[in-house]
């Protein structure tokens, strides 16, 4: 019988593409499902479902028992206070490795946990690798695209206009993956688990890519030309100010706050780690042109993009 792999994060950007790249490999899936969130659409995948969130130790106990894997996906990215950050993204990992206990566990973490002091982001995915250090493996993904991506769209609808905003930080570089890629890359950690500790993956771009090497990629996938728009870390510190004000004031939830303003003035935000594909046999199906082309054709093909 294949084996059983519990993955939390199923209804997310990643997730939802994690879920199909693990049905690829044959694996039987058990998913964790918030209450409050429809069903994820699952493409003819079949998965058991568990009702709950990483809060609800009932329902983590059922989802772990007698699996193969874990996958801990789910998590926040963006928070109306901090302290949430750390809540769900510190926390509740801890949980669910206390209760996967000895079973093979991997983390989807992030690059910025290379830096935990930057912002409460970045401090709860280094905190989430520490609770599984030891006993599993955390994958630190870099800036992640691809279709369902609503956080990127706000930048290709940008360069759709003609204008292709950027930090205005000289020489930054950073590193990319397409989403199907990543899931992929998890995906064969579950099915060639290398040995517990941190690894990190990307599209296999040496030394990334700069600002301007995305403006040009998202202008050649959109068919349109663009011109630079560099924007000083203030500007954006001022941005971030007003979301937080508003989200205090019950709107929504926005990415951009003081501390992804700290992290996107990171200069280097680059993979330095390549062991996880050279254990595993990952080739990237995408480089940033292929990506960039996929994401705007889904993008229009589902209207979110013209």
């Amino acid at each position: 019988m294949s084996r059983l792999v519990a993955v939390t994060g199923a209804t997310g950007f990643v997730g939802s593409h994690l879920v199909s790249a693990l049905a690829r490999r044959g694996f039987r899936l058990r998913l964790l499902i918030r209450r409050w969130k429809p069903l994820p659409p699952l493409a003819g995948v079949e998965a058991e479902i568990v009702l709950g969130d990483l809060s609800d130790e009932a329902a983590l106990g059922r989802l772990v028992a007698g699996v193969d894997a874990v996958v801990h996906a789910g998590g926040l990215i963006k928070a109306r206070r901090p302290a949430d950050f750390h809540r769900v993204n510190a926390d509740g990992t801890a949980r669910m490795a206390k209760y996967a206990g000895d079973t093979p566990f991997v983390l989807l973490s992030s690059l910025v946990a290379r830096e935990p002091l930057l912002s409460p982001y970045a401090a709860s995915k280094r905190a989430a690798e520490e609770a599984v250090v030891g006993r599993g493996i955390a994958v630190r993904a870099p800036a992640v695209y691809g279709p369902g991506d609503r956080e990127t769209l706000t930048y290709f609808k940008a360069v759709a206009r003609g204008i292709a905003p950027q930090p205005r930080l000289p020489g930054a570089r950073l590193s990319l993956i397409h989403v199907a890629d990543l899931a992929e890359a998890l995906a064969l950690a579950v099915d060639r688990p290398p040995t517990p500790g941190i690894y990190e993956v990307d599209d296999g771009r040496e030394d990334g890519y700069g600002y301007g090497d995305m403006a040009a990629a998202a202008g050649l996938a959109l068919g349109r030309a663009s011109r630079t728009l560099t924007l000083p870390r203030p500007a954006m510190a001022g941005v971030a100010a007003l979301n937080g004000l508003l989200q205090t004031l019950g709107g929504p939830t926005q990415i951009l706050s003081s501390g992804k303003v700290a992290e996107l003035f990171h200069g280097d935000w680059t993979i330095h780690d390549r062991r996880l594909a050279a254990l595993s046999g990952f080739v990237p199906r995408f480089d940033l042109a292929a990506g960039f082309r996929d994401t705007v054709g889904w993008y229009r093909r589902h209207a979110w993009l013209r």
